[in-house]
């Protein structure tokens, strides 16, 4: 069974407990670390710990939620061993995963309806890293 590491702010907080959902119910395990409310809160509470248990190992993957998808993403890159792609439409999904090996996946909740947020989220699950000469590529990307 796949891990997976799930969070979001209060913008992502709907389309995620949907995912969330969807994850569930196809059998995959879910770390899910928040938010739990539709309070405001600040992105980066939530998307540091899903860029840590992608980068431990914890999780195979992830998914973060926020507004536009711009700060979880900024926020995720951060950390060395993360590739987070800002993804909202299905066809960019694949190619992330397809080209960049990317481990986070980030969706803009507030351009994204749910059903195409389900649709990028199985790309991005489902898709293989090609590897060949986008691994050459992927591999220049840390800079430790």
């Amino acid at each position: 069974m796949q891990r997976i590491a799930i969070g979001s702010d209060h913008a992502g907080f709907n389309q995620k407990e949907s995912l969330k959902q969807w994850l569930l119910n196809n059998g995959f395990e879910v770390n899910d670390f928040g938010t739990h409310t539709l309070e405001s809160v600040d992105y980066p509470d939530f998307a540091h710990p899903v860029a840590e248990s992608v980068e431990s190992g914890n999780s195979e993957l992830g998914l973060l939620l926020c507004g536009s998808a711009n700060g979880v993403a900024i926020t995720a890159n951060k950390h060395q061993g993360i590739r987070a792609a800002l993804c909202w439409k299905e066809e960019i999904a694949t190619l992330a995963r397809l080209h960049n090996n990317a481990n986070i996946v980030c969706i803009p909740a507030r351009f994204v309806s749910d059903e195409e947020a389900e649709k990028i989220l199985k790309a991005f699950l489902f898709t293989p890293f090609e590897g060949g000469r986008h691994k050459q590529r992927v591999d220049k990307i840390s800079c430790g």
